[in-house]
C-alpha cells in the first residue's frame, strides 16, 4: 500500500514525492509517461557531449529564500544573471527595454532622466488597461510596441497582444537606467551539475518508487494507495468533460556547431524576423568549457506538448468549471502549472508543493524547509508499459 500516487516527476511531483517520503516516512509511488524524471526542466549530454534543456532553457531565479534553501539540500550552485537580447533590423538590443536599448535603435544619448521625459512624451494612454497592447503601449508608445512586443507575442500566442490578457505583458518591466539583467531576483543561479541531477538527488530515497514510460491510469486501477497527487493537465483528469483548456506548444530544433561560441549571450530573441521567437547557447547557461557549443530555436505552435496557458477570459472560466470538479474529490490534489492551469516560474511551482506538503502533513512550510533530509537509496525506476 503506498501513501501517496503521484503523477508527473517534474518540480511539483518530484518535491511532494521527496518531502513526504524523507520527513513523514510515507511511501510514494511516483509516475511519469515521459522516459526521465524531472518534467520540462530535464536536462542531458547531447552527442557532442555538450549540457542542453531538452524542452528549452530553464533559468532558475527567485526570491523566496525558504524555496532557494530547500533546493539547496539537493545541488550545489553556481552564479548566473540572464541577459537576454533582441534583433531588431540590424541591431541587438537588451530586453526588457532599458536605456541602452532606446538609445540604440534610435541612435539617440539619452540619460535616466531623458528617457523617462522621452517614453512620457510616446506613451499612449487608453481609456482601460484591458489587453496586452494596451499594457505595452500605455508604457512604452506605439513603435517600440510594434518593434519589440507584436511581432514576438503573435509568434508566441498566435494571438494579437489586443487579443490577449494583460497579464502577458504585465509583468515586463521597463527600465530607464542601463541594468540589463533579464531578472533582479535575489537568488540567481543555476544547479551546477544541471537539473536532471537535482532531480536524481531529491528523489533517492527508500521511500520513493518510480515509474517511467507509464499512463498513470494504468497504474492507480491496480496500486492499492490512499491519495493521489496530480500534476498533469486538469481538462485530461477529468476526461475533458468541459471540453479542452487552450495551450500553446512549443517545437524545438536543436543544433550543434563546431565552434566554441556563437552568441554574445545566452538568448536572442527575434520579435520580427523568422518564424522562431528565440534562439538559445546553453553554454552560457551552465558554463561547461566544451570545444563545441549547442543551440536551440523555438517555434510556437499548437497541439504538441501543453506549455503555456492561453490566457483570455473565456479560458479562465474554463477552468473554474474543471477547478469546481477538483474541489468535488477530497482524495485527489492538484498541483503545479498544468493542474491548475497558471503559468509558474520553477520556483513558484516548487512554493506551491512546499504548501502543499504542509497541508497534508500538518506542519508549517518553514519548519519542512528548514529539516535535513533523510540519507536514502537510489529507487529504481520500474519497467514502463
Amino acid at each position: 500500500m503506498f501513501d501517496y500516487v503521484i503523477v508527473g516527476a517534474g518540480f511539483a511531483g518530484s518535491v511532494v514525492a521527496a518531502q513526504m517520503a524523507r520527513n513523514f516516512d510515507r511511501k510514494v509511488l511516483l509516475i511519469d509517461r515521459r522516459n526521465h524524471i524531472g518534467g520540462n526542466a530535464y536536462d542531458h549530454y547531447d552527442h557532442a557531449g555538450v549540457l542542453v534543456h531538452k524542452y528549452g532553457p530553464h533559468i532558475f531565479h527567485t526570491n523566496s529564500r525558504d524555496v532557494f534553501e530547500y533546493l539547496s539540500k539537493f545541488t550545489e550552485w553556481r552564479p548566473y544573471e540572464h541577459r537576454v537580447l533582441a534583433k531588431v533590423g540590424d541591431k541587438l538590443v537588451p530586453v526588457p527595454i532599458n536605456l541602452d536599448t532606446v538609445n540604440r535603435l534610435y541612435s539617440l544619448n539619452l540619460t535616466v532622466e531623458g528617457l523617462e521625459k522621452y517614453l512620457e512624451s510616446v506613451a499612449e494612454k487608453p481609456a482601460a488597461i484591458r489587453t496586452s497592447e494596451d499594457v505595452v503601449v500605455s508604457r512604452v508608445g506605439r513603435d517600440l510596441y510594434e518593434k519589440m512586443f507584436r511581432g514576438y507575442t503573435r509568434k508566441q500566442w498566435g494571438l494579437d497582444p489586443s487579443e490577449l490578457d494583460a497579464s502577458v505583458t504585465a509583468r515586463i518591466p521597463v527600465r530607464t537606467n542601463r541594468d540589463d539583467r533579464y531578472f533582479t531576483d535575489t537568488y540567481q543561479v543555476m544547479p551546477k551539475h544541471g537539473y536532471t541531477r537535482l532531480f536524481e538527488n531529491m528523489l533517492d530515497h527508500k521511500n520513493i518508487g518510480i515509474v517511467l514510460n507509464t499512463c498513470y491510469r494504468d497504474v492507480i486501477r491496480s496500486v492499492p494507495h490512499r491519495q493521489l497527487v496530480y500534476t498533469g493537465p486538469i481538462d485530461e483528469f477529468f476526461d475533458y468533460r468541459y471540453g479542452k483548456l487552450p495551450y500553446r506548444s512549443l517545437e524545438f530544433k536543436h543544433e550543434t556547431h563546431d565552434v566554441p561560441q556563437l552568441q554574445p549571450v545566452a538568448v536572442i530573441n527575434y520579435p520580427n524576423d523568422h518564424a522562431y521567437t528565440r534562439v538559445t547557447e546553453f553554454k552560457h547557461l551552465t558554463g561547461q568549457a566544451h570545444h563545441r557549443t549547442s543551440v536551440v530555436y523555438e517555434f510556437p505552435c499548437n497541439n504538441l506538448e501543453p506549455y503555456y496557458p492561453v490566457p483570455r477570459p473565456e479560458n479562465a472560466a474554463l477552468y473554474k468549471k474543471y477547478e469546481a470538479l477538483a474541489a468535488t474529490r477530497p482524495d485527489v490534489h492538484f498541483v503545479g502549472r498544468l493542474a491548475t492551469y497558471k503559468y509558474y516560474n520553477m520556483d513558484q511551482v516548487v512554493a506551491q508543493a512546499l504548501t502543499l506538503c504542509a497541508k497534508l502533513s500538518g506542519a508549517t512550510r518553514g519548519e519542512l524547509v528548514r529539516k535535513p533530509p533523510a540519507v536514502g537509496q537510489v529507487a529504481k525506476p520500474a519497467a514502463g508499459c
